[in-house]
């Protein structure tokens, strides 16, 4: 992360990410390779609000209870609404989301606390550190909090 964002409180991206997406993109929809990466990772297809644009979003998810879970501080998440139906590309294959938002304290915590323990690279890229336990710091999950993050609960139809 560079210190412009790390000093504003900004979420961070990696270098070149537009591109690292649309490449993960592609994989996501090659069904033999899609079957192996989309064990982890889902494309949300997010429509902006103002702009009526449609987003593309590869992200990681662990599944929960029955449901996936997408953490995220980006600002694209918040064209998603409770009740309103998504597009994913979840295992090769175009579907329709049911999504629940979660911005709330507790929610955002408990689920950022689930999504760590399955998934270091999450916990890494989003500064959350654990105990000898793989328990995340349960001050590292405030913080990302309070810096915006909200998690996304989808349930695949």
């Amino acid at each position: 992360m560079d210190n412009a964002a790390e000093s504003s409180g900004r979420p961070q991206t990696m270098l070149l990410q537009g591109a690292a997406n649309l490449l993960v993109n592609g994989l996501l929809r090659t069904p033999v390779v899609s079957r192996g990466i989309g064990r982890r990772l889902v494309t949300i297809y997010a429509v902006g609000r103002r702009s009526g644009k449609r987003y593309a979003v590869p992200v990681a998810y662990t599944r929960h209870e029955g449901v996936l879970l997408v953490g995220t501080p980006f600002r694209w998440a918040r064209n998603l609404r409770t009740g309103e139906p998504v597009q994913v590309r979840y295992l090769g294959r175009l579907r329709t989301a049911d999504v629940s938002v979660h911005t709330d304290e507790e929610a955002v915590v408990a689920d950022y606390a689930v999504i760590a323990r399955d998934n270091r690279s999450f916990a890494r890229f989003n500064r959350i550190g654990s105990d000898e336990h793989g328990d995340p710091d349960p001050a590292d999950l405030r913080r990302a909090w309070q810096a915006g993050a909200r998690v996304l609960r989808l349930t695949v139809r």
